[in-house]
């Protein structure tokens, strides 16, 4: 069997092994073994770092021994806080005055405890990739109020996008993300990957905190308005013999209430019962352990070898686009703790045919690579890759062998079984079976909906689509909750010609028009048609110049757009 390999702290390596051990993932024929990292490696970590093992874990036919294992009594730091609240952690961390007696942290307190629906919702998000934060914080030596930042930025949501065109948990622009190495292309978007877009938050973070003189208010608000916009901020209070604290300083109005909103975050956390907040326990214990693959995996064969839901996958692994990891990497997953070796022992016993599906495809003439990998839903690169070949030149007659989506019922993104599902579930809803529209050339939502009297988000969401999704003719729409019947109700659909993408990635942006932008420069950088902004606006079909500070609404796919 091939090991698998963790990295994990002292503090959880017992708690790790543990339940491994009781959930039957490790062998009792075989043992674990922990080996250190090279003394010169440890003798040149940073002081505030905690101690990190790699652990293999593997099953050999000896008597089960644990090995190397430290000495709890005699070394109390590396006990695992088994059955800690991951909060109480947080708490001991924070660093920061929380400012409680200024009115606009006193503002931000009020409304989170208006909305305590709002902290459940957010803490369940944050309950799969919290710990992870709070570890590369901590060993860092930085506050754990900054844990609690996503909670500001993006609401702990990975696929939460900004009409800035920011997006992740910590809500990086493509132009930022570049700059600290996070890939952003067709198969991938770092800017949700947890790990990379952590670390690179952290850096980004400790980068401005070391500019701003070490004042950790001014670090947060340049990473929100940008480290340009604050220098002018305190550079307009040098100037006039003002302090440059950050509450003296005039910032932009969306800053002005950011700072605030973190530390009264930080504060309901620190204190919940004095402002009547119950706050549900997060095990402070790792939720994911990051696995190798070595190569590309159709993810909903990867979901089912670890025997979880594509859903949870995809919010372990936000960062993939699409069917598949990526061809060129990262080549690793991030798997429930107590599902990572019973991935692996699959994994390893899958043959390599079986990692993606496959398609031959007869090369017609006229063809060429772009428009096959349109077809198929790759890219240039992965069929190349698959056929071995050098150029982009191809000959009609020769076949290609293609990667392409797999059609399991588990993957979320051609799930006929969540169509079906979601079908019953509006039929029970509206109580009565949808109508049965069959998309024509030059149909679009924005028409069709006018034409049944629907709105347009509800169609394409009774369909499992985004609005920003293209209609191809012969496809067949469900519409529920319209006055219009016709005898093309229908009980026996078939729904398997419907393609069903990611709902969960499509938001609602409002944007304002900026100073020498048109419609089809907004168009391009969000990557959409013209056509369908104007849908979206239907005060922009009568309007023949849009103007700087007009807001417009988009949809926007956050998986295909920067």
């Amino acid at each position: 069997m091939k090991p698998i390999a963790m990295h994990v702290s002292r503090r959880n390596l017992i708690f790790i092994a543990s339940s491994l051990l009781l959930a039957g993932c490790i062998s009792h024929t075989g043992p674990l073994v922990v080996i250190d990292p090279p003394e010169e490696q440890a003798s040149t970590a940073e002081p505030q770092a905690a101690p990190v093992r790699t652990v293999i874990i593997a099953r050999i036919d000896v008597p089960t021994v644990l090995e190397v294992i430290p000495d709890l009594e005699s070394d109390p730091e590396s006990a695992p806080l088994v059955n800690a609240d991951l909060w109480q952690r947080i708490r001991s961390g924070f660093q920061l005055n929380h400012e409680v007696d200024r009115k606009r942290v006193k503002q931000e307190i009020d409304w989170y405890k208006k909305h305590p629906d709002y902290i459940d919702r957010v803490a369940a998000r944050a309950s799969r990739h919290l710990f992870h934060i709070v570890e590369e914080l901590e060993a860092r030596n930085m506050p754990l109020e900054i844990a609690l930042l996503p909670i500001v930025e993006s609401a702990f949501d990975p696929f939460a996008y900004s009409h800035g065109r920011a997006s992740g948990l910590w809500q990086f622009i493509p132009s930022t993300a570049r700059l600290y190495n996070i890939r952003i292309d067709w198969w991938y978007d770092g800017r949700r990957d947890i790990p990379d877009s952590t670390q690179a938050a952290i850096k980004y973070l400790q980068e401005l905190y070391a500019l701003l003189h070490d004042d950790w208010l001014l670090a947060l608000a340049a990473y929100n308005s940008g480290q340009g916009n604050l220098h002018m901020s305190i550079k307009r209070n040098q100037r006039v013999g003002k302090s440059v604290d950050f509450w003296s300083l005039k910032v932009l109005k969306e800053t002005r209430s950011y700072v605030p909103r973190l530390l009264a975050i930080s504060e309901i956390i620190a204190h919940p019962e004095k402002y009547e907040i119950e706050l549900k326990p997060i095990q402070n214990n790792p939720y994911w352990v990051e696995v190798g693959i070595d190569s590309q995996l159709d993810l909903a064969r990867a979901a089912e070898l670890a025997g979880i839901s594509s859903e949870e996958l995809y919010l372990l692994n936000p960062g993939f686009n699409q069917w598949s990891t990526h061809p060129d990497g990262p080549h690793h997953l991030l798997l429930p703790v107590d599902k990572a070796q019973t991935f692996s022992t699959a994994l390893a016993e899958l043959p390599a045919a079986q990692r993606l599906a496959w398609k031959r495809h007869k090369i017609r003439a006229g063809e060429n690579l772009g428009a096959i990998a349109k077809r198929y839903r790759s890219t240039v690169s992965a069929i190349k890759a698959a056929n071995d070949l050098r150029s982009s030149m191809i000959r009609a007659g020769d076949t290609l062998t293609i990667p392409m989506a797999s059609k399991s019922n588990s993957y979320p993104m051609t799930s006929q079984a969540r169509l079906k599902n979601n079908q019953k579930y509006l039929e029970k809803k509206f109580g009565h079976k949808p109508i049965q529209y069959i998309v024509k050339n030059g149909d679009s939502f924005w028409e069709i909906s006018r034409k049944f009297e629907v709105g347009m988000r509800e169609l394409a969401r009774w369909n499992g689509m985004g609005t920003t999704d293209l209609l191809y003719p012969g496809a067949k729409l469900l519409i529920f909750n319209t006055p219009i019947t016709t005898a093309s109700m229908t009980a026996g659909l078939d729904l398997t010609s419907i393609q069903k993408p990611r709902r969960d990635v499509i938001r609602k942006v409002n944007y304002r028009v900026r100073r020498g932008e048109s419609l089809s420069l907004i168009a391009d950088k969000f990557n959409l048609s013209v056509n369908n902004i104007k849908r979206w606006n239907e005060r922009l079909n009568g309007q023949k110049y849009i103007q700087p500070g007009d807001k417009i609404t988009l949809f926007v796919d956050v998986t295909t757009t920067e």
